[in-house]
């Protein structure tokens, strides 16, 4: 079976790939246990869960204009809330999209920002940041805001804010955690998907995950009952109108 793998990554089915460093993902999907699938000239998808709860991690070419090349995206649909909405991203990408929002709506011809903006950038103008004493050791590396504030603050107080400061990606590396619709994603670039790369970005978002289902258990504002979602029943590779 692990020849039939190889020889994806490497006949001449997979030559939009070459190059790419992630012959080990599908050996270490089948050895966790994780769904796997090559997407033909776009990337592969991989699906596992964290105790009940499905997620999907995706590699291929990037969905958002911030992120050039290729992305890494991982989301879940976790049943929070509908109407949270969080923003976690790294200053130097809140800097250019205030730039690019300046551009395209102040001094460009649009007057109003439309459900075409990707929901990050919208929501980074509607919402005010936390201030630096509340971002304890993220400051000056993230920027974070939400339509529910004490959601956001519960959020950040404990290990989902030391496994951001822990990170090694560098300060010009776009990096968004968001939660929207009920929804949690994590969106990176990353030209070359090789497996630490990977396993280190997934226990990020798993943390995320877990910390999410806490702050939901706690706070009653923050959390409905809603029944457990089920599998997705494609890809979003390329393109989900679910994000938009």
């Amino acid at each position: 079976m692990l020849e039939g793998l190889k020889r994806l990554f490497s006949g001449s089915s997979g030559q939009a790939d070459a190059g790419h460093d992630w012959e080990g993902v599908a050996p270490w999907a089948q050895q966790r246990q994780y769904g796997f699938r090559v997407v033909q000239n776009e990337g592969f998808v991989v699906d596992g869960r964290l105790g009940a709860t499905p997620w999907r991690l995706e590699w291929g070419p990037s969905q958002r204009p911030y992120i050039a090349g290729h992305e890494l995206r991982i989301r879940a649909e976790m049943g929070l809330n509908p109407d949270l909405q969080v923003v976690v991203m790294n200053v130097p990408l809140q800097e250019q999209m205030e730039r690019d929002v300046f551009d395209q709506y102040v001094e460009g011809v649009q007057t109003r920002i439309d459900n075409q903006t990707p929901p990050e950038m919208r929501w980074l103008v509607m919402f005010p940041k936390l201030a630096e004493k509340d971002l304890g050791e993220l400051a000056g590396r993230y920027v974070a805001l939400s339509s529910i504030r004490p959601w956001l603050l519960q959020w950040l107080a404990g290990p989902l804010s030391q496994s951001l400061a822990a990170l090694r990606a560098g300060p010009s590396v776009p990096v968004v955690l968001m939660i929207g619709r009920g929804r949690l994603m994590l969106r990176t670039a990353l030209a070359d998907p090789a497996l630490p790369a990977l396993q280190s970005w997934l226990r990020l978002f798993e943390c995320a995950m877990r910390e999410a289902s806490r702050v939901a258990n706690d706070s009653a504002d923050a959390a409905v009952p809603i029944t457990q979602p089920g599998p997705w029943s494609s890809s979003a590779l390329p393109g989900d109108e679910r994000d938009k």
